[in-house]
């Protein structure tokens, strides 16, 4: 398992975003990049120096610090869409080899190079943003389909990643929710959403306010 690339997106603006600008444009460095928790949402962007989120509101943050995505979701993708998709073109920072990103369990843990360690948070939701980015009719609905949107992480130990470095799976918890399984809960399939509670603290408080809402719902009124 390995990192094949790092990468940083520039500001720059765009008539696809309601937000000043956009960062989604991501390219690879060669160099050394730091990463660090950046800061409760809202008020933080990237855990990933250099790299650029332009709307707040809805990235960024501890839990959406760093976004990794598979080499081989994107030659899928690549097939599926005939033209060429290089490393960064869906927003992430982390372009992997090897690794099952969305089969990654809410929770578990990847160390990557010496000393970085982050924890998968939360799947990947598409947005107007990313559909505008590329342009693909019916991008979103397509993109949902698939259920294989990428995972974002949160910093638990900082320190300097770089292309190359191998990737380990240092803990893997003991439930079900992967990151394919949370984003069907989030979007197509609502009703697995009180079972991605077994994920416990380690899913992020708007996801888990959203799954006791709906459960105790249904509890409610089975028929919902």
């Amino acid at each position: 398992m390995q990192l094949l690339s790092v990468n940083l997106g520039r500001p720059h603006s765009a008539d696809y975003t309601s937000a000043e600008f956009t960062g989604i444009d991501k390219r690879p460095v060669t160099r050394p990049v730091a990463v660090a928790a950046p800061g409760p949402k809202g008020t933080a962007g990237s855990g990933v120096a250099g790299d650029t989120v332009g709307d707040l509101r809805h990235h960024g943050g501890d839990d959406q610090a760093v976004y990794a995505f598979a080499r081989e979701d994107l030659d899928g993708w690549e097939k599926a869409l005939g033209r060429e998709l290089p490393n960064g073109v869906f927003g992430e920072n982390l372009t992997t080899l090897g690794v099952d990103v969305n089969g990654a369990l809410i929770g578990e843990r990847w160390r990557i190079g010496r000393a970085v360690v982050l924890e998968v948070a939360t799947a990947r939701i598409p947005c107007r943003t990313f559909a505008g980015w590329l342009g693909e009719r019916g991008w979103m609905k397509r993109f949902t389909q698939a259920a294989a949107p990428g995972a974002y992480l949160r910093v638990v130990e900082p320190g300097e990643i770089q292309a190359g470095d191998p990737v380990e799976i240092v803990h893997r918890p003991d439930h079900e929710v992967t990151v394919s399984f949370l984003f069907r809960a989030l979007t197509t399939e609502r009703t697995l959403l009180p079972r991605v509670l077994a994920a416990g603290s380690a899913l992020p408080a708007e996801e888990s306010e959203r799954a006791r809402k709906y459960a105790a719902g249904h509890a409610a009124d089975p028929g919902r």
